[in-house]
Order: C-alpha cells, then sequence, then structure tokens
C-alpha cells in the first residue's frame, strides 16, 4: 500500500468500530509481529483533562535533553501524522504506508481464521509501536485513547513512568457511572514495579489510584498545585515559581500550571529512573511547548481563539480563562460537539457569555450534534443563537461582526479545530502574536499532512 491507500485502509476499518473493549485484537496482532514494543520503555498518560498539555512538556523538555522520544497522541488536530512522531517530527507517508501494509497482513491472516477485525485505533496502535521499536525510541510517551485498562495501549509490560492526569466523569458509557469507577479504568494503566505521578485529583480517585499502586507495588506521587507561585499570567502565557524555581510556559490557562508541575514531578521521577534533565532543559523544554488546541490564538485583531473543550472539565477550565482573561471584551463564539458529551453542562457553563453564537456541526463524523438541535439547546441559555451548516460561512460572519478589540471563540471539540484554523489562515495571513517581555513567541504551524 501507498499512504492513501493505507489511509482508506485504516478508514474501512471504522466499520468495526464500537467492538468488544478489551485488549485481545491488539495482542494477537502484536504477538504474530513478534511483539516489538516489549523492546521499548513508556511514559503512559491516561486521565480525563490535561493529557496532551502533560505530554507535549514531557515531549518537549525529554528532546530539549537529548533523548530520542517517540510520542503517540489522539486524536489529531492538523494533522494526521502528528498521531505517531519521534524527534518533534511526525512519521513518514512512506513509513506510515510500509507499517500498515505489515499490519494489515497479519489482520488479513487474523480474520481468514475467523477472528475479529481490529478497529481504526487498534491499527494506528500497532502502527505506533511497530514505528518506534524500529526507530530504537527511548522513551516513548503513549497517551490512552479511553479509559485504561482496556486501551490498546496498555498492551505494555514495560512502563517506567503512569501518569494521571486529573479524572472527571466523560465516556461514562463505557468506564462507569462514579468518579470511582472511571478511575479504576483509568488506574489500570499503573504496572508492577512503575513509578506514578498524580495531581488534583477528587478524592474517590485519588483513593482508586493509591489502592492499585499499592498493589503493583508501585509508589505514587501525588503533586501539589498549591506549592507553585503565579508571577504574572494573561492570555499569552504565564510565569511561576515551583520549588525555588522559576518557570516560563508559552501555554495560556490557570490549569496549564497544574499541567506544568504535574510535568516536572513526572520529570523529577524520571531523573531518579535514569532519565535525567538538568533545570535549565526543563525551563527550555516548558517554555519551548506548544500544544494546538488548547487556548489557541490563530488570529488577532481580532483574536480568534480555539479550545477544544469538549467535557465538563474543560468547560470549567476555559470558562475560568474567559472570566480571568477577556471580562471587559466582546465574545463571539462558534460551537460544535459530539452528541454523545455532556454538552447541556458545556452550554450553561459558557454560553451565556457571548455576544453572538453560531453552531454549527463537526463534518465528517456520525457522533456530532446537528447544528439545528445545538442552537436549540443552547437558546434557553442565550437567544443570540442561530445555526449555520457551512462552517466557513459562520467563520466569516464572525469575522464581520467581531470589531478588532473582540473575541472569537470556537469551541466544543477537536474534531473541527483543523478546518477552522485552514479557513482563518486561508482568509488571512495569520498575525504573529506579540507576547510580552518574558515571553516566549507563539509558534503556530498550520501546515496540514
Amino acid at each position: 500500500m501507498d499512504y492513501q491507500q493505507s489511509r482508506a485502509y485504516i478508514r474501512d476499518a471504522e466499520q468495526y468500530a464500537g467492538g468488544a473493549l478489551d485488549l485481545t485484537n491488539i495482542k494477537e496482532i502484536m504477538k504474530r509481529l513478534g511483539n516489538p514494543q516489549d523492546q521499548l520503555k513508556y511514559i503512559h498518560v491516561a486521565g480525563t483533562n490535561g493529557k496532551g498539555s502533560v505530554i507535549a512538556y514531557l515531549y518537549t523538555t525529554l528532546m530539549k535533553a537529548g533523548y530520542h522520544v517517540g510520542r503517540y497522541i489522539s486524536p489529531s488536530v492538523y494533522s494526521y501524522r502528528e498521531k505517531i512522531e519521534t524527534e518533534g517530527k511526525p512519521i513518514s507517508r512512506e513509513k506510515f504506508a510500509e507499517q500498515t501494509t505489515r499490519v494489515a497482513a497479519v489482520i488479513e491472516e487474523m480474520t481468514a481464521e475467523g477472528l475479529a477485525h481490529p478497529t481504526p485505533f487498534e491499527i494506528e496502535t500497532a502502527v505506533a509501536f511497530l514505528f518506534f521499536a524500529e526507530e530504537k525510541c527511548d522513551p516513548v510517551i503513549l497517551e490512552v485513547g479511553m479509559g485504561g485498562i482496556t486501551d490498546a495501549t496498555n498492551l505494555i509490560g514495560t512502563t517506567e513512568l503512569a501518569v494521571l492526569v486529573p479524572i472527571s466523569m466523560d465516556h461514562q458509557s463505557f468506564l462507569g457511572n462514579t468518579i470511582a469507577e472511571i478511575a479504576e479504568k483509568k488506574a489500570g494503566i499503573i504496572k508492577p514495579g512503575c513509578s506514578v505521578a498524580t495531581i488534583g485529583q477528587e478524592t474517590e480517585a485519588l483513593e482508586v489510584i493509591k489502592k492499585t499502586g499499592a498493589e503493583a507495588g508501585a509508589d505514587v506521587c501525588v503533586a501539589d498545585v498549591s506549592e507553585a507561585e503565579v508571577l504574572e499570567a494573561d492570555f499569552t502565557g504565564q510565569r511561576f515559581l515551583y520549588k525555588g524555581e522559576e518557570y516560563t510556559l508559552s501555554l495560556a490557562g490557570s490549569y496549564q500550571t497544574e499541567n506544568a508541575v504535574l510535568a516536572l514531578e513526572a520529570l523529577r521521577i524520571l531523573d531518579e529512573r535514569g532519565y535525567h534533565t538538568t533545570t535549565e532543559q526543563r525551563r527550555e523544554g516548558l517554555k519551548a511547548t506548544h500544544w494546538n488546541g488548547r487556548l489557541t490564538i490563530i488570529h488577532r485583531d481580532p483574536l480568534f481563539i480555539v479550545d477544544g473543550a469538549h467535557n465538563p472539565a474543560a468547560a470549567d477550565m476555559l470558562e475560568d480563562s474567559v472570566r480571568k482573561y477577556f471580562k471587559d471584551r466582546r465574545l463571539f463564539f462558534i460551537m460544535g460537539v459530539f452528541k454523545d458529551k455532556d454538552y447541556p453542562y458545556i452550554i450553561r457553563k459558557l454560553c451565556p457569555y457571548a455576544e453572538q453564537i453560531l453552531a454549527i456541526e463537526t463534518p465528517d463524523n456520525p457522533r456530532a450534534l446537528p447544528a439545528e438541535e445545538l442552537a436549540e439547546a443552547i437558546r434557553p441559555y442565550n437567544a443570540n443563537v442561530r445555526a449555520e451548516k457551512n462552517i466557513p460561512r459562520a467563520v466569516e460572519e464572525l469575522f464581520e461582526m467581531a470589531g478588532k478589540d473582540d473575541v472569537i471563540l470556537s469551541f466544543g471539540s477537536l474534531s473541527f479545530i483543523g478546518e477552522i484554523t485552514r479557513i482563518v489562515n486561508t482568509r488571512k495571513e495569520v498575525s504573529e502574536v506579540s507576547a510580552p517581555e518574558g515571553y516566549q513567541q507563539l509558534n503556530i504551524n498550520y501546515k496540514i499532512i
């Protein structure tokens, strides 16, 4: 297969999504491929909100320290191939096609024997393991797709560090209806003898994490964001003190201090396990970290921000940023959500702040809530709402409504951030964001590959 054929092959596998949530398929695939994942060491990251940012801090800092780091994330925002990266570069089209062809050959054997066909995520995970093993990455940072214990990434047995970001209610139909039930699934990434780092957990979740860690003989470090002192913060970034050291972040949002503290504790643990970083490398790594889709500025005058807030905890974080950074500015929203998300909560938290809201339907996704239904759900909280099926038209209309001192905010799902960014980038050359003295200039990359 070439690259386009390999992408088509994975798209065709969508018909097998929604099957049994267990490790049967991925174990069978990798066994037939010789279990290359066993050659690697892992940092495994699970939880509800903050996984992407924490991974970005660790990935950037470890690269600064000279490690050949692999990174596997989902979903991607601007490039499909950014799911699988090493050395800051996505897997090449040729390598992706080559490894997908190897996985497809194994799947053909499996289905010929009457075994179930793997899902797209299982196929992508197998491709990632093959690629990282061939690249001899050390370490590999893995983001859990959903949950933890039955996630395809949890095939691994050589975890150095399990990182658990704050756990909240999400994917209840798959993971459980209480924080404790969900935490039990997510804490399933803890392996015997690994270390564990966590932060900001509710009591029920923390109890589960500590219990799981004790059963696995894994040391659990509970980081405390109250030990950090924020010195300066706005929508372009922040500076803070932590354990006597000053750090600068180029990521906005008060929750980024918590994410950075967790990353710093994770780096301290990794240092003890042989992955050494200096204070200066950690400072440089945190400052150089960028993470698309979390309070990301894609245009200025008017300010246009995209954020992947798609569950209650993320909505709380976004509302906090709106109140802190934009309380004296008019706000215009573009909102699109999946119908299986708790969108009524997101609406209640955020929609009263807007001058005007355009409800859109996330493109090419069967999980998308129709724009008309979303608009009807918003109307009791903000009468200035209208459904707009055409996303380019929605962007253009809000540019016409907003003045140069106003803010346009697109949120509700990560799935259409890339589309929104492409539209804005095509419409006008994106302005470079001027950061206050002491902050690194924002580096926004819009290349779609």
